[in-house]
């Protein structure tokens, strides 16, 4: 009877251990899901705020409609994307895209006097801060996660359960490189 108990027990004590590894695992994976769904809505905030943004700047703008152009198909790349890596892309190139045409704006000075561009400009600039924030923090969650599918005795659980590593959000070569910058300086 002693026996069987002990062996009970230690069945029992298994069970539950991996139990606690499957919740734990459980967490993570749905905590990476929390952190993607809060950067989806800043991406649809975006989204929303861009084609306000082309609209008041075609008014000034009439000579940059190839930097227009880039930035409505950078926006319209981005909201069609589904898969998470191929978002990553399109969302940097449409970040991209908006930093040339903020960086153009400066030739243009009553563009840059216009009240609602200047608004616009403010709240893409806030959200594109907000993106970044919450890319860092969507970030943290996959490399514990993926630390957590990769360590022993939680790899067993990964493996029987089919839990797998998720990507990091990366930035591609185009969003590293710099955009130019050009000066205007006053005339005396």
């Amino acid at each position: 009877m002693g026996f069987a108990l002990v062996i009970a027990l230690l069945l029992f004590a298994a069970l539950t251990y991996l139990i606690i590894i499957y919740n734990g695992l459980v967490l993570l994976r749905n905590n990476i899901g929390k952190t993607w769904s809060n950067i989806d809505v800043l991406l649809k905030q975006r989204y929303d705020e861009v084609p306000k943004l082309v609209t008041v700047c075609q008014a000034y703008m009439d000579h940059e409609r190839q930097t227009l152009e880039a930035v409505t198909r950078a926006r319209t790349m981005a909201a069609d994307t589904r898969r998470e890596t191929d978002i990553f892309q399109a969302s940097d190139a449409l970040s991209g895209s908006l930093a040339r045409l903020f960086a153009l704006s400066e030739n243009y000075p009553t563009l840059k006097a216009d009240q609602m561009f200047r608004q616009l400009q403010s709240r893409i600039t806030e959200i594109e801060n907000h993106i970044a924030d919450r890319r860092e923090l969507f970030n943290d969650s996959v490399n514990l996660y993926n630390i957590r599918i990769d360590q022993f005795p939680d790899v067993v659980v990964t493996r029987l359960f089919g839990f797998a590593p998720r990507s990091l959000w990366r930035a591609d070569a185009q969003s590293r490189a710099s955009s130019p910058v050009t000066f205007h300086l006053p005339r005396e």
